[in-house]
């Protein structure tokens, strides 16, 4: 490479806290850079007589910071085609400056050499005024891009870049999606710098409100001592799982295997789906999270025999969901949901060629799921049986269809009759696919209008203070009919 940049931090304090190496290169560089001159040391380097050009007239030509970080990046590297120079930035230069990370991706290309020579950043006073010891553990974070899956409450949380009340409104909001509304949280402007340096704990709702953010300013979450706080992070449900299968743990937890929960796995889902039904957000919240404790035991037992992980059955759910979405996450266009469908298929049957599986002699009929409720089993059937052609012609034929299967079975003796009952059935199930109806869910909204004027006759019983054995049927029958009439 030919040309030089060094890029050195300005630290978080005043001149007399600059190490003495950096010192004498601000002094003495010919060519110096600021990415901005909104610092206290950059008035002491002007009182010594250091000249200097800063970018910080970028800052009010632009709309966005990256397209400032993009522009001083280039105007740098032109720059340094006619002569070595250094760039200064405030804190470190490694510790949340885009800037010099867009410069180090881009050394390489624009054939210039580009050294960090160092700096204080802002944490190390930052920790020095607060009293915290960062080997318990913490995260930097960036204000302008937070997310709360970055949050993890049992750390120190940093938060830089808080400029002003708007990026501060954005990190509450974030942040209340981990902590109470109530949590004390710390606002912290110009740290380390003598007379300018302003510490403030306030409640979290109250973080956009506090009057000295700036271009100095950055916030502090403590870790959180509220064990319902960690309710709703998924490492702490991993680390409940894991105890809960401990020796320390839960003598029933400790003894079930993948076989003896089995059920609860089914029942769990049905439950789910029972909400669902109910139209019951609340039950609905609750029940999933009944059927996720199933997968996570089910991961948990596999992890204890050294098969997976659930962070392995996570991995492969996003690789699956990124692979057979290129439309979303590739190239490839899908202009409506049945192209979508059409390339979820070719991608799956891509798959199994990959894993060795000779689609050409499997059966049409293959990779049904075995313990699917009978109905739903037999709805599958007949649609991948159609796929090929193998179906009726009309809707004519299926009731014709349903008209002999209901003869066979009027006219079947007593041993043939649970054969003949699942033959009308079946094409029961034909005629609900070729008027495109769930069988299952016709069924079950049955079931529902059967069970709630069942109960209305229940209700008049109560009412009259009498008990089925002491009414007739053609009683019970005339209430049934009120309770359709009443729309139940």
């Amino acid at each position: 490479m030919g040309s030089k940049i060094r890029v050195v931090g300005l630290g978080a304090g005043t001149l007399d806290q600059l190490p003495l190496g950096i010192y004498k290169l601000l002094k003495h560089t010919p060519v110096l850079y600021l990415r901005t001159a909104e610092h206290p040391i950059v008035a002491e380097l002007q009182a010594e007589g250091v000249s200097y050009e800063s970018f910080d007239r970028l800052y009010e030509s632009y709309d966005t910071f990256a397209e400032v970080y993009e522009k001083i990046v280039e105007q740098l590297f032109q720059a340094a085609c006619s002569n070595d120079l250094v760039y200064a930035v405030p804190g470190h230069p490694l510790v949340a400056e885009q800037t010099v990370q867009l410069l180090l991706q881009r050394a390489h290309e624009a054939s210039v050499e580009v050294e960090i020579v160092g700096g204080q950043s802002f944490l190390d006073p930052l920790f020095s005024r607060l009293g915290v010891d960062p080997i318990d553990g913490f995260a930097l974070l960036d204000g302008t891009s937070l997310q709360s899956e970055q949050l993890n409450p049992s750390l120190h949380i940093v938060i830089a870049q808080v400029y002003d009340q708007f990026t501060a409104s954005d990190v509450k909001l974030t942040l209340m999606d981990v902590y109470p509304d109530e949590y004390p949280v710390t606002v912290v402007t110009a740290v380390g710098i003598q007379g300018a340096e302003r510490i403030e704990r306030v409640p979290l709702h109250e973080l956009d409100r506090v009057g000295h953010l700036g271009n100095l300013s950055l916030v502090y979450v403590a870790p959180a001592e509220d064990q319902t706080i960690r309710y709703r992070q998924f490492g702490y449900l991993k680390e409940i799982i894991a105890i809960l299968r401990s020796p320390e743990g839960c003598p029933w937890d400790r003894e079930q295997t993948h076989r003896s929960i089995r059920k609860n796995l089914i029942e769990e889902t049905y439950e789910v789906l029972e909400a669902i039904d109910d139209d019951d957000p609340d039950a609905m919240c609750e029940e999933l999270g009944d059927l996720l404790l199933q997968i996570m035991l089910h991961s948990q037992m596999a992890a204890e025999d050294g098969y997976f992980t659930v962070d392995d059955v996570i991995a492969g759910l996003n690789e699956k969901l990124i692979r057979r979405h290129p439309h979303v996450f590739g190239e490839q266009q899908a202009e409506d949901a049945d192209q979508a469908f059409a390339g979820w298929q070719e991608i799956k049957a891509a798959e199994k060629a990959a894993k060795g599986i000779d689609l050409a002699a499997q059966s049409k009929l293959a990779g049904i799921p075995r313990d699917l409720p009978a109905l739903m089993y037999a709805y599958k059937l007949q649609k991948k049986a159609s796929a090929v052609g193998f179906d009726w012609d009309d809707l004519t034929d299926v009731y014709r269809k349903i008209e002999e299967e209901y003869r066979e079975l009027q006219q079947a003796p007593a041993e043939e009759q649970a054969g003949e009952l699942g033959d009308l059935l079946f094409a029961v199930v034909n005629l609900a696919r070729f008027l495109k109806i769930d069988p299952e869910e016709a069924l079950a909204l049955t079931n529902r209008k059967f069970m709630s004027r069942f109960r209305y006759i229940e209700q008049k019983l109560q009412e009259a203070g009498r008990t089925f054995e002491e009414t007739s049927l053609a009683e019970m029958d005339k209430w049934w009919e009120e309770a359709k009439t009443r729309g139940t």
